[in-house]
Formats: structure tokens, sequence, C-alpha cells
């Protein structure tokens, strides 16, 4: 009898190589965005799970502080939860985050890249997002999936695997 990690059985598996799944939603500030409009950059595209909560909190801000770095070195960045736009708004003018964030409220996106799914916290299970970062190439291919993201340095995480 084989036995499965609960997130396998439930989780759309994306790999390395595959083409990252289109999309086309709106922002925080109801501007439409869509995979498209990055092609020929290279895209952060980072899931969480909640906005104003500890670790999503150090994850942005992470990547707000080295924005300009990760800029230079070409990347672009989104960020996708299933908070509303108004959350994300709130979420954005508190700590002044440079970058879009997607609203994905109808969990489209987050099912397509497979991130939904079975989650445990202090012995409760529930639904929920997991913390998974995708590095998107020029091309509209997955160069790079992290899934075991370190928040409070996910910019160093992203630079050095990235060498």
């Amino acid at each position: 009898m084989q036995h499965y990690h609960i997130n396998e059985l439930s989780m759309q598996k994306l790999n390395e190589g595959d083409p990252a799944p289109g999309f086309t939603a709106v922002d925080q500030y109801g501007k439409t965005i869509k995979l498209d409009d990055f092609s020929g950059k290279r895209l952060i595209l980072y899931f969480y799970p909640k906005d104003n909560t500890p670790g999503c909190n150090a994850e942005a801000c992470n990547l707000r502080d080295n924005h300009d770095l990760l800029l230079n070195k070409g990347y672009e960045v989104v960020g996708v939860s299933a908070d509303n736009e108004n959350a994300h708004l709130k979420f954005t003018d508190k700590f002044g985050l440079p970058f879009r964030l997607i609203p994905d409220t109808e969990k489209k996106i987050i099912n397509d890249y497979g991130v939904w799914g079975p989650k445990k916290f202090m012995g409760r299970e529930y639904e929920g997002i997991h913390r998974t970062t995708f590095i998107i190439d020029k091309n509209g291919i997955i160069e790079k999936i992290f899934t075991k993201v370190k928040t409070k340095e996910h910019t160093g995480q992203i630079i050095e695997a990235m060498k």
C-alpha cells in the first residue's frame, strides 16, 4: 500500500520546466493583470495564505525591502492570496508594498497553480493556501518552485537558487 503525503492527493502538481498556467485577473488597484504582461521578463509569482498575518507580513516586507535588487536582476514581483481587493489595498498601504497583489477570491489562479489544499495548524485541519513561490522565465516556463519559503529571507533564498 502506498502512503501519500496529504497534499499530493489534493493539489495539482506543477513541476519546474512546465508552462506556467496563464491567468487574467484584477490587481488591488482594479487594473487588469495577466501572465502575458510579463512576457520577456522573469516573474516571481508568490502565493501566500492571508494579508496581515505574521508570516505573510514578513515575506511581503522582505520582498519589498529587496524590490530594487530584484528589479535590477530582471524580476517582477506579484503576490496572490484569496483575500479581497480591499484587504489587499490595506495590506499594500500598511506596508508600502511596491508590487501588485491579486485578490483571487474565486481561487482560480490558486487552483491552477495547485497551491490550495489541506493544512494543519495547532492540531486543526483546514483547507488553505500553501505558501509557494514560482519563478517564471521570460518565455512563461516555470523555472523554479519554492515550497519551503523562508519568509524573513525569501529574497536571499530566490537569489541563491537562481545563481
